[in-house]
Order: structure tokens, then C-alpha cells, then sequence
């Protein structure tokens, strides 16, 4: 039987192929000066001393054995973060789903409503916890007020260290308008015709939703999912400009605890980025988790599998 001899690819797509990889360039090199070069800085310092100036010093694995045996808070840290990372994607998972399917509707003034919703995003992050903060002011802030009139007992909120997560996760899930948006795109690209047949078979809002709207979307909320678990591992910001960490710690995040050894205290910058490593494997721990379970529960249109 005679051998079947490959065929020589055209001009053309030899073309093609030298264009796309010329156009990479800029994204590889993006990539590898902005993303893994500083990876392997941060690693190569977590096994030095070093306070930002001078020579470093070896330190082996010392850092990381500080980290886990004798400091007092890096533990506890990365408790109050994975707290806050869990709290803050399901509500905004909940909360920007169930907004985007609202804002799916013909409702009047829609248009309105959808840049309502996406203002918090991109709003500056300063003013957004300023504002809050004056919502839950024990004394005279919006809510509590609220809870007055109601008669019901004034909460602490960002003063209690039971309540500061809860309510630092809300914040979060209030500034989720990204999410909105991209569920609103997907919800918009579910095709018609499986909700018109659902609806020929008898199936009222609650079946075509879980039958025909969530499997659809399924590939989306994959998407956002993974976005809000990276973005809200690694959050700083209410830290730094509401609570300082506080109270007792119990907003003590691992990236607020990094940013205080690192530009805080002298001659701890090895030990900030034996931090940052850490939290760099529990965030890919969590992604590769996320990853190896979304076959199980993704549906793609068009295909059999999962």
C-alpha cells in the first residue's frame, strides 16, 4: 500500500503563519517582562533577607518556616481571605446573575438602569469605601438608621470583628458590574428558540431557567467565577482605605499583610514575597480546583459531552 505523503502547505497559510506569530511578539514579550519575569523575582527574594536596599541576604527557607510556625497572623490571614474570596464570589455570583436577568427584560428606561449597575466598577476604589464607611457608621450611618426606625439593634459592621468580613464582602459584590455585564452579553446569545420550545411543552419560568437559561450560561459563569475568585483573593483595597486590618486583625488579608512587610517594616521585603508566593499557589490551588471540576457541570452548545 503506498504511503500517503503530506502535503506541502501553500504559500498562503505559510504567509498566515509567520503574520500571527510576528503579531504575538508584542504579547509574549508583555507577558514574560510584566507576568513571569517579576514571578521569579518574588520567588528567587522570599529565600532572602533584604530591606530594599543593600546586598540580600541568604535566608534559605527560613521565611516560609516564620510564615507557618511563629508568626502570629500569617495563618489566620489566609483564613480571613479565602472567608472574604468565598463570601464575595457567591454573592456576586448570585447578585449579577439575578441583575443581568432583570436587565435582560424590556423594561422602560433600560438603557438607564444597565449604567446604573455598571457605575460601581468604575468608580474610584477611594471613594467607593469613603461612602461606605459612612454607611455603616455606628452613630448616624444610613443603615443603622434604618435599623432604628425598624427597631431592630444597631450593628457594629466594620467595628466588629465578627461583622467586618460580611460586610467588606458586600462592598465587593455591590462593585460586581463587570459581572452584570458579561452575564447580560451571555444572557443575550442563549438561543431563542429553546425557550420557545420549553415553553410549547408546558414549562413554566423556574423549569426554562434551570432547564434552558443555566445550562446555556454555564460557559459565562465558568468565566466570571474564575475572574471573581482571582481578583477578590488577592483584595488590599478595603483594608488599606476602610478598616487597616482591623479590627483585631480580622480583616488582616494576605495582601494587606504583604504591603505591610513590605513597605511598613524595614528589612522584611524576603518575607513579603515568601507572602506573595504563597498566596500566588493558594489562588492557583483554588483556579486548578475550579478547572477540575467545571467538566462536570459545563455545558457547551453543541457538543455531547460536558
Amino acid at each position: 500500500m503506498p504511503k500517503r505523503t503530506k502535503k506541502p502547505k501553500s504559500k498562503l497559510l505559510r504567509k498566515e503563519a509567520r503574520a500571527a506569530y510576528l503579531y504575538l511578539i508584542p504579547a509574549f514579550i508583555g507577558l514574560i517582562v510584566l507576568t513571569y519575569i517579576p514571578l521569579i523575582a518574588v520567588f528567587g527574594l522570599s529565600f532572602f533577607k533584604w530591606g530594599g536596599t543593600g546586598a540580600p541576604e541568604w535566608n534559605g527557607i527560613n521565611n516560609y518556616i516564620k510564615l507557618f510556625t511563629t508568626d502570629p497572623y500569617f495563618k489566620e490571614s489566609i483564613k480571613v481571605t479565602v472567608y472574604f474570596s468565598l463570601l464575595a464570589v457567591v454573592g456576586s455570583m448570585v447578585y449579577s446573575l439575578i441583575v443581568a436577568m432583570l436587565l435582560n427584560r424590556k423594561i422602560p428606561a433600560r438603557g438607564f438602569f444597565r449604567a446604573v449597575f455598571y457605575l460601581p466598577y468604575v468608580l474610584p476604589a477611594a471613594a467607593v469605601y469613603i461612602g461606605w464607611s459612612w454607611l455603616y457608621n455606628t452613630e448616624w450611618g444610613l443603615f443603622n438608621y434604618i435599623l432604628s426606625k425598624l427597631g431592630i439593634e444597631r450593628l457594629m459592621f466594620v467595628s466588629s470583628s465578627s461583622q467586618v468580613v460580611p460586610s467588606l464582602a458586600l462592598i465587593a459584590v455591590w462593585l460586581s458590574g463587570n459581572l452584570i455585564v458579561i452575564f447580560l452579553a451571555g444572557l443575550q446569545n442563549v438561543p431563542r428558540v429553546y425557550h420557545e420550545a420549553a415553553e410549547i411543552d408546558g414549562a413554566n419560568a423556574w423549569q426554562r431557567f434551570w432547564h434552558v437559561t443555566f445550562p446555556s450560561m454555564t460557559p459565562i459563569i465558568f468565566y466570571n467565577m474564575l475572574m471573581a475568585l482571582i481578583t477578590n483573593m488577592q483584595v488590599v483595597t478595603p483594608a488599606l482605605a476602610l478598616t487597616k486590618g482591623g479590627p483585631g486583625k480580622s480583616s488582616y488579608f494576605m495582601s494587606y499583610m504583604l504591603y505591610n512587610y513590605a513597605f511598613k517594616q524595614r528589612g522584611k521585603i524576603g518575607l513579603a514575597c515568601a507572602i506573595a508566593f504563597v498566596l500566588f499557589l493558594l489562588i492557583g490551588a483554588f483556579t486548578l480546583l475550579l478547572f477540575a471540576t467545571s467538566k462536570s457541570w459545563i455545558f457547551y452548545e453543541g457538543g455531547d459531552d460536558k
